[in-house]
């Protein structure tokens, strides 16, 4: 069985409130779990102690089991000294998109051609004088 830990919604309407959950991969978001390992509460303060509540012991024992995190739950654990989190790096992040590559070559394009047709008639003036 793939185990996953991640959060599980609660809360009403625009009031989130997420637990820290061990569950089947297979699984939906809300549905069945394993075990509850914490809380998070998006709403308080980032430097709010009851932001993010994790049971570190039983987290490190789902982690040797085979559980794996999703990216806001090991960033959390991260954060909690019970896993490190791998760097993830995308330098293709911020490169625009071919489409985007063609526009702003077409834009350079006209630009030259724009500089090219004011310089010839004041060189052609100049040389008729």
């Amino acid at each position: 069985m793939a185990l996953s830990i991640r959060l599980s919604r609660g809360g009403s309407k625009k009031r989130p409130y997420y637990r820290i959950v061990v569950a089947d991969a297979r699984s939906p978001r809300d549905g069945k779990f394993i075990e509850k390992i914490g809380n998070y509460n998006p709403l308080l303060a980032k430097d709010s102690d009851q932001r993010v509540q994790l049971d570190g012991e039983r987290a490190k024992h789902w982690l040797s089991v085979g559980a794996q995190p999703t990216d806001r739950v090991a960033r959390f654990l991260d954060a909690a000294g019970v896993r490190e989190r791998a760097e993830r790096s995308n330098p293709k992040k911020g490169e625009p998109g071919e489409k985007a590559k063609e526009r702003a070559e077409e834009r350079a394009e006209k630009q030259r051609a724009a500089e090219e047709a004011a310089a010839t008639p004041a060189t052609e003036e100049a040389a008729a004088e």
